[in-house]
């Protein structure tokens, strides 16, 4: 603990010329402060650091490496980090009545379980004395599953769920769908893909914000028609909140290139009254299609395609 001094410092030959006063408790000449006493003196009477604990605790997920950041979010954080100063300093609640000059932290082994961080503070006491004090807060790191974690071992860990359906014997649409997923790394927020017994595949997903990115995906890559659902899990009714599964099940179109099409009436009048019998030379956002007589050749937009449906021959 020392005075920090709120005034300019004087040159060398002015502190020499300065007269000292005796501390009024033990008369250790001194220069002279608002409080008239000495450092050791000060200390005895006035502690800046008395609310502020010693000793705290951090909660870590094993499975995940995270550690809790309050009030619940998760943070990744490695060993004598920014993030991890952070997550310490907040778990002290009397850091606010000072001023943190500085912060670091004093090496301990890996596993032992323990986080030193050293502080340095100011704080202002008697008569406007400004005071500077160094300690060291010990952390003790306690082992806490995450929530992600815990719904993953209690295999309730998925919100939403996005199934991809083809209801044909040809899966070319549905294996081209898989690169474009590939290609552009739409699978990244998954929390598991999982095929399914009828030819197609299951997404799992912990928010139905990154669930409906999927679905916002796959309506730009292909033709498809969507159907949402929710289940009802549980509700609070004292907070009156619910908890809700969501399913969006994703119904692509049963063509695929190189089929051979018979188109009905009002879709052959739509597109320019092109022949019944056509072929499939792209399937992308829309239906691509050719007459094999007269070279003609239409678009079938994914509305009109489920207003007016047709099957390969």
């Amino acid at each position: 603990m020392e005075y920090i001094s709120q005034e300019a410092a004087p040159g060398p030959s002015a502190v020499s010329m300065k007269n000292k006063i005796l501390c009024c408790e033990c008369g250790t000449p001194i220069e002279p402060n608002p409080s008239n006493m000495c450092v050791a003196c000060l200390r005895t009477h006035v502690d800046i650091t008395a609310n502020i604990p010693k000793q705290a605790i951090v909660f870590f997920c094993r499975n995940c490496e995270r550690y809790l950041n309050p009030p619940s979010e998760w943070v990744q954080c490695s060993l004598e980090s920014k993030e991890l100063l952070s997550v310490c300093l907040k778990r002290l609640k009397g850091l606010k009545e000072v001023k943190l000059v500085d912060a670091g932290f004093i090496w301990t082994e890996p596993h032992s379980k323990r986080i030193k961080v050293k502080l340095t503070v100011h704080g202002e006491v008697m008569d406007g004395c400004v005071l500077q004090q160094v300690f060291v807060v010990e952390f003790t790191v306690n082992n806490q599953m995450c929530d992600d974690c815990h719904r993953t071992e209690a295999k309730d860990f998925w919100r939403c769920l996005v199934q991809v359906r083809q209801k044909s014997i040809n899966k070319k649409t549905l294996f081209y769908l898989e690169q474009m997923i590939l290609k552009h790394k739409a699978h990244e927020n998954t929390l598991g893909i999982k095929p399914s017994p009828s030819g197609g595949l299951d997404f799992y997903y912990a928010t139905d914000a990154h669930a409906r990115k999927m679905v916002d995906f796959v309506q730009a890559v292909l033709p498809v028609k969507v159907t949402n659902s929710k289940k009802l899990i549980s509700h609070d009714i004292h907070s009156n909140s619910y908890n809700y599964k969501y399913s969006y099940a994703l119904d692509v179109v049963p063509i695929s290139k190189g089929s051979l099409v018979c188109l009905g009436k009002k879709l052959q009048t739509n597109l320019g009254h092109i022949s019944p019998i056509c072929l499939v030379t792209k399937v992308a956002n829309a239906i691509h299609l050719i007459d094999p007589r007269t070279a003609q050749m239409a678009e079938v937009q994914n509305m009109a395609f489920w207003k007016s449906p047709f099957e390969a021959i």
